[in-house]
């Protein structure tokens, strides 16, 4: 595979070169003053490498902003504009996000909002932002505990994948990026599915392809549909509740949250299950993605107030309609049916199928 794709508006790299052609792009933008947007992690354990990388020669000010989802809002947007201003950022300078998907979704909705727009590049440095977070052009913030409420989509003029960053990652936060890839498998093909079976972040080469086949699955989506305007809505698919369960995770003190591929690996099963009662998904298929999904992810227990108060949080997601939450089903792997009016009586039946599924031996 070639893995490098050059848009009208983003070229996205994943390969050998990908550091030749970063410094190629940025020698082309020859910006006046080059900004890095770090978290207090990426700070300490990817900035070192990024700058061994990039031989960057024009003149660099780093801004840390603190690391994790209750930091993606627009209290952070404000201190980060500010701290551009102060430093004398203007139209030609570029604003480059090394992190995660907090970093990339935050970073590059300040970019395309201060001065009204100013070139910026996405470095992702987790695998939820390299498979996801960092490509397609969405970017935006948190209004409170409700997940990517304001934003704006605007694509990156370049996205730089390098899978060496993996290495400075917990499990954990492996895991929620493999979330998203699992989804990718699901609306895509069975064959993407099987492959990550046996997904070894330690093995790079492995990796790097697997990232590469959920960057053109989502590419491709999203070349289609730049503005969800329809099919890209497919790319939803386990988000719904998905969202929904992250958020009532943030708000709740009694419960842990969780990471957003921990909250959208239970988002899929529901959503299996309700493409199961719905849209006739293979049962079988459902149990079988259903004990791999909670095989790799810790399980979480939902008591009948918890899915109240989850459904109750559905009516903020984006694809609502005039009060009507619209869900994207699967009738098969790689086949899908988006804007489906799901009743909350089977909400509930399919919280009642996670909280008491248990795989076949």
């Amino acid at each position: 595979m070639e893995k490098q794709i050059v848009t009208k508006h983003t070229a996205t790299y994943c390969n050998e070169n990908r550091w030749l052609l970063f410094k190629d792009s940025v020698e082309k933008l020859n910006p006046t003053k080059i900004f890095i947007l770090v978290d207090t992690n990426t700070h300490r354990f990817a900035l070192d490498l990024f700058l061994k990388n990039a031989g960057l020669q024009a003149p660099i000010e780093t801004i840390i902003m603190s690391s994790g989802e209750v930091n993606k809002t627009i209290h952070t947007c404000v201190d980060v504009w500010n701290t551009l201003s102060e430093k004398g950022a203007d139209r030609n300078s570029l604003l480059i996000n090394l992190g995660g998907g907090v970093v990339t979704d935050l970073g590059g909705f300040v970019a395309s909002t201060f001065k009204r727009g100013i070139p910026f590049i996405n470095i992702p440095t987790s695998l939820l932002a390299m498979v996801d977070a960092a490509i397609g052009g969405k970017n935006g913030v948190d209004l409170g505990v409700l997940k990517n409420q304001v934003g704006v989509i605007k694509s990156p003029g370049v996205v730089i994948v390098d899978p060496v960053f993996l290495n400075t990652l917990p499990k954990q936060e492996i895991n929620s990026g493999f979330a998203e890839m699992i989804k990718h498998a699901l609306i895509d093909n069975q064959d993407y599915w099987e492959e990550l079976q046996n997904f070894d972040v330690t093995n790079l080469k492995s990796t790097q392809n697997l990232i590469w086949k959920s960057i053109e699955i989502k590419n491709s989506i999203v070349l289609q549909d730049p503005n969800e305007l329809g099919n890209r809505k497919v790319l939803n698919f386990g988000h719904t509740l998905g969202h929904a369960i992250e958020s009532y995770c943030l708000e709740n003190n009694n419960r842990p949250s969780l990471l957003h591929g921990e909250a959208i690996a239970i988002g899929i099963i529901l959503a299996l299950y309700i493409s199961s009662a719905l849209v006739s998904f293979d049962k079988n298929k459902l149990a079988l993605v259903t004990s791999f999904i909670t095989a790799n992810f810790k399980r979480q227990a939902f008591n009948t107030t918890d899915i109240a108060s989850i459904i109750a949080l559905l009516i903020h997601d984006k694809k609502s309609n005039a009060g009507t939450v619209l869900f994207v089903l699967l009738e098969d792997f790689g086949v899908t049916q988006i804007n489906k009016e799901v009743p909350n009586s089977l909400i509930e039946e399919a919280f009642d199928f996670y909280n008491k599924f248990q795989p076949t031996t």
